[in-house]
């Protein structure tokens, strides 16, 4: 983690939500399976029509939808989010639960993103995986043969100190999103060729024959 330290000492999630859990809540149930791009290019619209979890909860489907029809799987997002606002209004106060259980009973929150609010919001030891930080651990060596994202949850936990694991969420997404990437892996400009397993076996692997 030390590369880390050095090349991201205040890594930041990239989604737009002005320090609100509530919109961070929503940015993220928007980001699923979807770019954080295209959600900052969403959000704005849908923030300014329903600034909180009261005016969301009394959107109707179609309202939500047309504002959010350009992200992924716009149909669910929308009656998750509208489900979302209601709950939070009806059994929270229209305030963002700061315990996974609670949020866990939200529609549209699962694991991985009641993990990035405790994280982000909360400053807990939670690691969220998304497909970015479950890819890059099992290349990077930090898993191994870990067959889902609770696996590699908890070998995470289990051996990232606690102090640190809301930053090493970061880091391991935004290395995912800009250095080790899924199809192509950028190893000529990433720090961490001396420790990657990854890295290790490719470099040892004979040459092609270049076709003639």
């Amino acid at each position: 983690m030390a590369y880390f330290q050095q090349a991201m000492p205040d890594p930041k999630t990239e989604l737009d939500y002005d320090g609100s859990p509530f919109r961070l809540l929503v940015a993220v149930i928007l980001s699923a399976q979807c770019t954080d791009k295209r959600v900052n290019l969403v959000t704005p619209a849908l923030f300014e029509a329903f600034p909180t979890p009261e005016t969301l909860a009394a959107a109707t489907e179609e309202q939500v939808y047309e504002l959010i029809r350009s992200v992924s799987y716009p149909n669910n997002k929308t009656r998750s989010l509208i489900g979302m606002a209601r709950r939070l209004v009806d059994e929270f106060g229209g305030e963002v639960p700061s315990d996974i259980d609670n949020l866990l009973s939200l529609p549209g929150v699962g694991r991985k993103t009641a993990n990035v609010m405790l994280s982000v919001v909360w400053n807990e030891a939670r690691m969220a995986v998304d497909t970015h930080v479950f890819r890059v651990s099992d290349r990077i060596g930090l898993t191994s043969g870990s067959k889902t994202p609770l696996e590699t949850e908890r070998t995470l936990t289990r051996h990232i100190p606690s102090d640190i694991i809301p930053k090493a969420h970061h880091w391991l997404i935004l290395h995912g999103r800009y250095v080790c990437k899924a199809r192509r892996p950028d190893c000529l400009n990433c720090g961490l060729t001396s420790l990657c397993r990854h890295y290790s076996r490719t470099s040892r692997s004979p040459q092609a024959p270049t076709p003639a």
